[in-house]
């Protein structure tokens, strides 16, 4: 059995489905841990298995935190999992700790980026390098998504054994000769847009740190006629930094398209010509990158994860964080078609060559089965499958 660990059910979903669809295919048994939502249904009709825990919560509640511990404890106990997969910043620190004390044989983390990096405060990268060093003494691989991520692992020795496991999108899905004929002109259609605008793509949580108040200051300072910004990405009222109704009003007034949350993300950037992601923190954006693999130029912030997607110049540009006139600039050069031609096919090879999740997957597999190699926990499956 192995178990994936996440704060909210949306990660296993989204996230981690085909790291658990892989088990299953293999013939083993894949259970989900994480709080209970809307997304349960589509993990069990994936043949996952869910456990909840009931206090897992996204906003910082350290007694909630400790009420999540002894439930993954419970939990743990109860199913006896052989691999114990942990994610997110919360849960990959308690995690760790209590599959540790509760005996789980292979006990593993994805760093999916760091709570903290070299821009912020030092009391604040001490916190959260202390706290990793020490959870990361109670697993038995590290995997880390960013290379940047890495360097600072190794360099300040939080965690010597960790290893580059990169970050992936599922490029059948994310595929623009996927997209069926008049796809793009009904969307267009629907949102009131001409076909000689420029619609921008966002994909995010309606919360600061997305960058939405300096991307729809960025779009009043472009040509109204000339751009459109269309976003696609439900509220996160359990977030200090949510956008309250008050600013999605005015900024619906001022003519961004707000979509919510969609499941048609491939066709709603195939109606795109942009795409733009704001963020003041990432680990590896997903979201950028099903945009370039879609065929899009990606403007986004110079930030950890978003250099990774972008190379400037060639397939987008970056900007400061925080710099709504910065945006604006980079964005107003998409203007010249030539420029989103060049830029969006250079994307599309980016990502054919370096964000494959099959790839991803097959690396997760083989660092289990180097784990119970070098354990010495039985591991049936010379492929790296899991054991049934």
């Amino acid at each position: 059995m192995v178990a994936h660990l996440t704060t909210v059910d949306m990660s296993l979903r989204y996230l981690l489905l085909p790291q658990l669809r892989a088990v299953v295919e293999r013939g083993g048994e894949a259970v989900g841990i994480s709080a209970p939502g809307p997304w349960v249904a589509d993990l069990e009709a994936a043949g996952v298995r869910f456990r909840p825990l009931p206090s897992s919560t996204r906003s910082f509640a350290p007694l909630a935190d400790l009420r999540a511990a002894v439930e993954l404890w419970r939990v743990l106990r109860a199913e006896r999992p052989l691999v114990l997969h942990t994610h997110n910043p919360k849960p990959g620190l308690y995690g760790r700790v209590v599959g540790r004390l509760a005996r789980v044989p292979i006990v593993v983390n994805t760093v999916h980026g760091l709570y903290a990096t070299v821009e912020d405060p030092p009391w604040k990268r001490g916190v959260v390098y202390v706290l990793e060093a020490i959870a990361a003494r109670c697993s038995d691989a590290e995997l880390v998504q960013n290379p940047e991520d890495l360097a600072l692992l190794h360099r300040y020795r939080i965690s010597p054994r960790a290893v580059l496991l990169g970050n992936g999108v599922d490029l059948e899905r994310f595929d623009p000769d996927r997209v069926a004929p008049g796809v793009r002109a009904a969307l267009r259609a629907e949102w009131g847009v001409r076909e000689d605008q420029i619609v921008v793509v966002s994909v995010g949580r309606l919360v600061r740190e997305k960058g939405f108040p300096e991307l729809v200051d960025a779009f009043g300072r472009l040509d109204p006629d000339r751009f459109v910004l269309v976003w696609v990405g439900g509220g996160d009222p359990a977030k200090a930094d949510a956008i309250g109704a008050a600013e999605l009003d005015a900024a619906a007034a001022g003519g961004v398209r707000m979509l919510g949350h969609r499941d048609d993300v491939p066709e709603i950037l195939a109606a795109g010509d942009a795409f733009v992601l704001a963020s003041h923190r990432e680990g590896y954006p997903r979201a950028a990158m099903e945009a370039a693999a879609m065929g899009l130029p990606v403007v986004a912030t110079d930030i950890r994860g978003c250099r990774e997607v972008v190379e400037p110049g060639v397939n987008g540009a970056l900007v400061a964080v925080g710099d709504a006139a910065g945006l604006a600039r980079a964005l107003a050069g998409l203007d010249d078609p030539e420029r989103r031609r060049a830029w969006g096919a250079a994307s599309r090879a980016r990502a054919r060559a370096r964000f494959d999740e099959r790839a991803v997957v097959g690396r997760v597999l083989a660092a289990y089965a180097e784990v119970a190699d070098r354990t010495g926990v039985p591991w049936p499956w010379a492929d790296g499958g899991p054991p049934g």
